[in-house]
């Protein structure tokens, strides 16, 4: 009876350690941040300190890509492994318009890391569904804290949240709420104006946006120190409002930045990115902590001086140019990536779900359908990695193969833009990052593989 009670102890501190070598995960994702927009991506004006630390310690991505151009589209597919329109998720959802959201019946990466013993939040902007059925909480999150949608949207008056989220200064708020489900009148004077929510509560309507990036942070520093005093590896999933417009600052970074306001933005984002990273240091379990930094997609480019920049790409946000969907991307963990390291390599933020299925042993649901591809060896020899990617498809309109980018469609948001043509078009991406020469009556046999790669894809439902 005591070898047996000594084997189960022993059996017992085996499966304790081996669930605490499990890394944590913490993805910080910002919203219409550009490619150029951190100093460690050539930005001019925006200090980026402690992010830039990250890629010193750690690894920079230089051809990463989210697969839309547009904020739930690229959630939902950095989430699920999949190309967006494939669960359901083509573009951007808006409140008091529909039933509409990420089906629950998906795995999220919450889902998937919570199966094997992950604690798990969601902090900060979701924009996957706005009703009850759609939020982090029936999504595989422990626990949310943020704005359900962008921050600039208008409040869903239909939602069942409570009665702090109806407030209106100065209107008969029954009034107010029986005309928005009648869909009657226009909601003047209520944008920009979002609710903050703890799980599935509004706790503070209008949310203060100038104190909310500190805010976030200071709950995501909360639930690490709630994961690590119950011995749980954990998985924090932080999404920040902004650089989103409307921009809002705190008064200790007002003015500060050479970048003006979206400057400001940035480097408060920065300064608030390194308090996790100094109280990871402090809670002694950095080594074995998995940090991604990284943005939804790229620049909106029509805000002018309130938006980023992509260069040396063409074009930013809701376009398939460069400029719309590659962006920058960190990766540190100490225990696995070399310090210093870069790669040109193609990859792409649907890998982030299927790599942490293989980290931490945890099954995929329906793991065949799965977009992104396993790309722990770029974790552990970034040198060397070779992208798994033969093709990657930035919408119904453009794809990627190797060096070559095909435009089937060409699509602007900049007025100032002048284009001979606007579609079909192939560029060499070794070449021409800026997509400035088209070579297609150069190479016309390269441009038909691509495009008839994009037809087949356009033809998938699954």
């Amino acid at each position: 009876m005591k070898l047996f009670s000594l084997l189960t102890l022993i059996s017992l501190q085996f499966l304790m350690a081996a669930d605490t070598s499990k890394p944590n995960v913490i993805i910080i994702l910002t919203d219409d941040q550009g490619y150029n927009d951190l100093s460690c991506y050539g930005s001019k004006t925006i200090k980026s300190p402690r992010i830039d630390q990250l890629a010193e310690e750690g690894l920079k991505l230089t051809s990463y890509y989210v697969a839309s151009p547009v904020c739930s589209a690229s959630r939902a597919a950095l989430l699920t492994g999949r190309y967006p329109k494939l669960v359901g998720v083509p573009g951007v959802f808006f409140p008091n318009r529909g039933h509409k959201g990420l089906d629950p019946k998906h795995q999220t990466i919450a889902k998937l890391l919570k199966s094997v013993g992950y604690a798990t939040k969601a902090v900060g902007k979701w924009h996957l569904g706005d009703e009850l059925e759609f939020l982090p909480t029936n999504q595989g999150f422990d626990s949310y804290y943020g704005i359900p949608y962008s921050n600039d949207m208008t409040p869903a008056f239909s939602m069942k949240y409570s009665e702090n989220c109806l407030y209106r200064e100065g209107v008969d708020q029954e009034a107010l709420k029986k005309a928005f489900e009648a869909n009657k009148i226009k909601p003047v004077g209520m944008k920009d104006k979002v609710p903050l929510m703890r799980n599935d509560e509004c706790i503070e309507m209008p949310a203060d946006q100038s104190t909310i990036t500190k805010r976030f942070t200071d709950e995501s520093i909360k639930f690490i120190d709630e994961s690590t005093a119950s011995n749980k590896p954990f998985f924090l999933y932080l999404a920040h409002s902004m650089p989103h417009t409307p921009l809002y600052v705190s008064k200790d970074f007002e003015g500060k930045s050479a970048g003006g306001i979206y400057g400001d933005v940035i480097e408060e984002i920065d300064y608030n990115v390194g308090r996790i990273i100094d109280h990871l240091n402090e809670k002694n379990i950095a080594e074995n902590t998995l940090f991604i930094y990284t943005s939804d997609n790229g620049p909106w480019l029509i805000k002018k001086s309130h938006g980023g920049s992509a260069l040396p790409l063409f074009e930013g946000k809701m376009t398939s140019f460069e400029g719309g969907q590659r962006v920058p991307a960190i990766i540190r963990w100490p225990a696995k990536i070399p310090k210093d390291s870069v790669s040109n390599e193609m990859t792409l933020s649907m890998d982030i779900f299927p790599t942490l299925a293989k980290i931490t042993g945890a099954k995929a649901q329906d793991a065949d359908l799965i977009n992104g591809k396993n790309a722990l060896e770029l974790y552990e020899d970034p040198a060397n990695f070779k992208t798994k990617h033969d093709y990657f498809f930035y919408s119904p309109r453009a794809v990627r193969h190797k060096n070559w980018k095909y435009h089937q469609q060409e699509t602007f948001k900049l007025k100032s833009t002048a284009r001979k043509t606007k579609g079909p078009s192939l560029y060499d991406l070794s070449k021409d990052i800026g997509e400035s020469k088209n070579l297609i009556n150069d190479y016309p046999e390269i441009a038909a593989q691509l495009k008839n790669a994009l037809l087949e894809h356009n033809k998938k439902k699954q």
